[in-house]
């Protein structure tokens, strides 16, 4: 579960799809400074041919900024732990597009720190695209469910101690709730957990078998409520394409949202798809499951009048 904040439109969304203009200020007025001009020796020594003192003073600011650019580019791409979730598992192998989320990199605590790095190598995978994974191997033959997104895995952790015969399969890219989750799990003696580290378009594209799923869960997703964003929403009906070919038929897409427009948006976009089936009688959103934690993130909104929507589609 994507933990946002209950009410997005006062969240700052990534405008990346405008750039910025600098307001010009009002020149200032006011009498010129005077005083003696500062003497001594003129610089001396040889000037390229051809170039002046400004030309070499902008190369040199230029490869400032271009080693600048590169050291915060290898910093990204370096792995935070040493046998921990790697920067950028599918690296550049995989083609650029316009991606649902956005990757952040907060301070990890001592103790989001010590799960990583003692259950990383045996609860953590990488999302590289190399491979496809065998579940049954993978949750000890538990039918799987794949959730999409679950902040600092509260929920993640609680359903998956109330359903022990219930494999989940956690995707984030955020690297304290990866270890919070973890740790989570580890403390509840819950075995039933895989953390997932990279673009779950991926994962469901290239590294999941055909009918290997048991449902899907996508709890509060990024809204990305500027019109502009409306492209980064992940529930759109090209990932619902990919979501159907690696669900069981019966299994369901369980999504949840506190952002009205959105929701009509998974309602409409589900209703719409011909390999899923509303499971809620009049075709509209569904009670909330017993399943579902109400998530302290969840109450805050409903003390503030938001309304969350349930949605649960069945594949057919």
């Amino acid at each position: 579960m994507s933990e946002q904040p209950l009410n997005p439109s006062t969240a700052a969304a990534p405008d990346d799809d405008a750039a910025d203009t600098a307001p010009a200020g009002p020149t200032p007025t006011g009498p010129t400074p005077t005083g003696p001009t500062p003497t001594g020796p003129t610089p001396t020594g040889p000037t390229p041919t051809g170039s002046t003192a400004a030309d070499v003073t902008a190369d040199e600011a230029a490869a400032l900024r271009a080693a600048s650019f590169e050291r915060a580019r290898r910093l990204r791409m370096e792995p935070r732990f040493p046998g921990g979730p790697a920067a950028d598992p599918a690296g550049s192998h995989h083609e650029r597009r316009i991606r649902s989320f956005q990757p952040r990199r907060s301070r990890v605590t001592t103790g989001q720190q010590d799960a990583l790095e003692r259950l990383w190598p045996k609860w953590g995978l990488d999302i590289d695209g190399q491979r496809v994974l065998d579940l049954a191997e993978l949750f000890d033959g538990l039918p799987v469910v794949l959730e999409i997104g679950f902040g600092m895995g509260e929920a993640t952790a609680q359903m998956a101690a109330d359903d022990p015969g219930t494999g989940i399969l956690a995707v984030d890219v955020h690297t304290p709730g990866q270890g919070n989750l973890l740790g989570l799990a580890d403390k509840a003696g819950s075995t039933n957990v895989r953390v997932a580290n990279g673009d779950a378009v991926i994962l469901l594209r290239e590294m999941l078998a055909p009918e290997s799923l048991d449902g899907l869960r996508v709890y509060f997703p990024d809204p990305w409520p500027k019109a502009r964003h409306h492209k980064r929403r992940l529930i759109q009906p090209e990932f619902l394409d990919l979501v159907a070919p690696v669900l069981r038929p019966g299994a369901v897409v369980h999504c949840a949202t506190d952002w009205e427009p959105y929701a009509e948006q998974m309602l409409e976009v589900l209703t719409a798809h011909p390999r899923f089936e509303n499971t809620a009688a009049d075709g509209g959103y569904a009670p909330r499951p017993a399943f579902r934690p109400l998530t302290r993130f969840e109450g805050q909104g409903l003390d503030k009048g938001h309304v969350v929507h349930d949605l649960l589609f069945a594949r057919v």
